[in-house]
């Protein structure tokens, strides 16, 4: 496994709406796998490779990690700030972000120190009003470099632990490499449909990337690339865990925003028994991934599925997943894109 482009992908930069980086970075990976590279008026990344068939199939991967932007810089220098993408506030305890201004800035989070909290406010939960980001800078310094509406990512260091892989934005640039090392697979093979590999903005925001390259495509078959909530930790309840590390890649029943196709899921199911590829379901029962604008965004929808990425601790900067899960991910793509001409597509 290419641990190192993983590494690289995962501690690029890039929030919602500001992709620059993590782009130029995906484009100078797939234009030598592919036979034409596109980028739209929104930032998505089209990677074509042209099939025996005038048929297609799309597989989206998010490029956009969770992240934050400037709303106000007060007379102490201190930054206020917006989030891009879901947070749970107590993760922002304690930790390091950047912010991307006339050039990169590292800011603490910082909220009022318990030391000196009332007896009701440290039996609050906290919310994320009640941080700030702490430069180091007077706020001339900081007026020079920063101003509202520069993004702002999290940073954290990639870290190999055991047979896991442990870092932040594994949540979605685990499927920016996943689609990447697929293509190069299928670099040097006759695939049977034109595929898309479509590396998507805005998700974390709404999927929005993915319903501009829907309507673009209209896919005929879409496939959603994300992680999912792996928790198998303690005092997880059988039922709660939706997938486990290490028990294979998982293949996407439904979620909050999308019902996969049955035909969908069971060629995938297939695919992965005949391929001898380690699998398990998901049913996430709160939750979206580009898979809903993929499936429903197409001109008569597309017949969509998803493959799954266990993650546990999502949404955090230790996010971690297992390396076989990671491979059987790739293994699992590769083999339906490949022989999506086989299976008998008709209602049953």
């Amino acid at each position: 496994m290419n641990i190192e482009l993983l590494s690289k992908i995962c501690t690029t930069p890039g929030a919602p709406g500001f992709e620059q980086k993590v782009r130029e970075l995906v484009i100078q990976e797939v234009t030598p796998l592919v036979d034409e590279v596109e980028v739209d008026n929104m930032g998505n990344v089209y990677a074509i490779k042209r099939g025996k068939e005038r048929k297609s199939a799309m597989i989206g991967a998010h490029m956009d990690e969770i992240g934050f932007i400037v709303t106000h810089i007060d007379d102490n220098g201190f930054i206020r700030f917006h989030t891009l993408g879901g947070f749970d506030p107590k993760t922002l305890t304690a930790q390091r972000v950047i912010i991307h201004g006339k050039k990169d800035v590292i800011g603490v989070m910082a909220s009022k120190p318990i030391h000196v909290m009332t007896p009701e406010e440290r039996n609050k939960v906290a919310k994320i009003k009640d941080y700030f980001i702490d430069t180091g800078l007077s706020k001339e310094e900081v007026k020079k470099l920063i101003t509202i509406g520069d993004p702002i990512t999290r940073e954290r260091e990639f870290i190999e632990m055991g047979n896991c892989v442990n870092s932040k934005s594994l949540d979605n640039r685990l499927a920016v490499f996943i689609l990447i090392e697929t293509l190069k697979n299928l670099k040097d093979k006759e695939v049977p449909y034109d595929i898309y590999g479509v590396f998507t903005v805005q998700e974390e925001v709404g999927i929005r990337g993915a319903n501009v390259s829907s309507l673009k495509i209209n896919p005929d078959f879409g496939f959603g690339l994300d992680t999912t909530i792996a928790f198998d930790l303690p005092g997880a309840a059988a039922h709660e865990k939706i997938t486990e590390l290490g028990k294979g890649t998982a293949i996407k029943v439904m979620d909050a925003s999308t019902i996969c196709d049955y035909r969908m899921v069971a060629f995938m199911k297939e695919t992965a028994d005949k391929n001898k590829i380690d699998w398990q379901p998901e049913i996430l029962t709160a939750g979206g991934t580009d898979t809903a604008g993929i499936q429903r965004m197409a001109k008569g929808g597309s017949i969509a599925g998803a493959v799954s990425i266990p993650t546990r601790h999502l949404h955090q900067v230790i996010e971690m997943a297992h390396k076989d899960d990671i491979q059987g991910s790739i293994d699992l793509l590769t083999a339906c894109v490949s022989t999506l001409d086989t299976y008998d597509w008709s209602f049953k």
